[in-house]
């Protein structure tokens, strides 16, 4: 036997591809703290955290309308099963947060679809999970889009309600339009 066929297998990693757009991301500079265009691995036993906190969250949003800890990833396998899956869960008080069309509420959490759009605030994210075999770490992978993801995929935008339910526009009178807060602010 030679020693390519001694070797052992390379095992593959799951891989988390993740797209983000923002509108105003050339002029507020949201995304400098990303690692862009570069695979990076993460534990199975870690969860992925994204906000704004750089002591919490390894992928940091410099943003002060986006919580400490937005949302998590968890990198799980299916009971009884080999399939390996990630689960997204909402960590924000103060912001849903939308995958596809499904409306998480805070500390709600939805298995993530092979590929999907994830929204919160103005943040447009596309999630596309590339299948692996290795149970020891996951990968991702950070892109930045040039587009609105939404435009680009033909899918409209979901339009956020405000937590009061009252939907500013059927109620012109008023004149006011919402005031968002940080969640360190007290109403």
């Amino acid at each position: 036997m030679t020693s390519f066929e001694e070797a052992e297998t390379e095992e593959t990693a799951a891989c988390l591809h993740m797209t983000f757009y923002h509108p105003c991301q050339n002029d507020k500079m949201m995304f400098h703290c990303l690692n862009f265009c570069k695979r990076e691995q993460v534990r199975a036993d870690e969860m992925a955290k994204f906000g704004r906190d750089p002591n919490i969250c390894h992928y940091n949003l410099v943003d002060t309308r986006v919580s400490r800890i937005q949302f998590s990833l968890q990198f799980y396998r299916k009971l009884n099963s080999s399939e390996l899956c990630f689960e997204i869960k909402n960590m924000s008080k103060k912001t849903k947060l939308f995958v596809d069309h499904t409306e998480l509420g805070y500390l709600n959490k939805i298995d993530l679809p092979w590929k999907c759009i994830v929204c919160f605030g103005d943040y447009q994210i596309l999630m596309e999970i590339q299948e692996g075999e290795s149970l020891d770490y996951f990968e991702t992978h950070l892109c930045l889009s040039k587009v609105p993801i939404l435009q680009e995929k033909c899918i409209p935008l979901v339009q956020p309600l405000p937590e009061n339910s009252i939907i500013p526009s059927l109620f012109p009178s008023q004149g006011k339009s919402p005031i968002e807060i940080d969640e360190n602010e007290s109403c």
